[in-house]
C-alpha cells in the first residue's frame, strides 16, 4: 500500500471535483502500471473509486466530505472478504486507524504533491 501512497503523494491532482480528481488519479495509476478496477460495486451500497487487482481500495474524499461518514464508509468496504486494505486518498485533515475491521487502513494527503 506504500507505493499506492506514494504515488499518490507525489503527484498535483485537480482538486476543485472529486469526479476530475478520480479520473487524474486513473490516469496516475494506469501509468504506475497498477491493475484495477473503477467503481467496482461491492454491494448495491458499497461502491469504491477504485478496487486494484490485490484487493486494496481507493476512496477519494475531498472537502467538505465529512469525516465520520468516511470512515463508515471505509467500515463498509473493510466488511467485504475480497477487500484486503484501504487508502483514503483525501485533502481532509483527519487521521485513520491502523487497522479498520482488521484490515490494514492508510492516508495519502492530497496536499503534499503541492507543497
Amino acid at each position: 500500500m506504500q507505493k499506492i501512497v506514494q504515488i499518490i503523494e507525489s503527484l498535483r491532482l485537480d482538486l476543485s471535483d472529486e469526479k476530475r480528481l478520480q479520473s487524474d488519479l486513473e490516469t496516475a495509476l494506469r501509468k504506475g502500471g497498477l491493475s484495477f478496477a473503477r467503481e467496482e460495486a461491492l454491494s448495491a451500497r458499497d461502491i469504491p473509486d477504485f478496487l486494484l487487482q490485490d484487493g486494496i481500495v481507493i476512496e477519494c474524499k475531498l472537502r467538505p466530505a465529512q469525516k465520520m461518514a468516511t470512515f463508515r464508509q471505509l467500515e463498509r468496504y473493510a466488511h467485504h472478504p475480497e477487500v484486503r486494505g484501504l487508502v483514503l486518498a483525501t485533502n481532509l485533515s483527519m487521521t485513520l486507524p491502523e487497522t479498520i475491521r482488521e484490515k490494514p487502513a492508510v492516508m495519502a494527503s492530497l496536499s503534499k504533491g503541492w507543497l
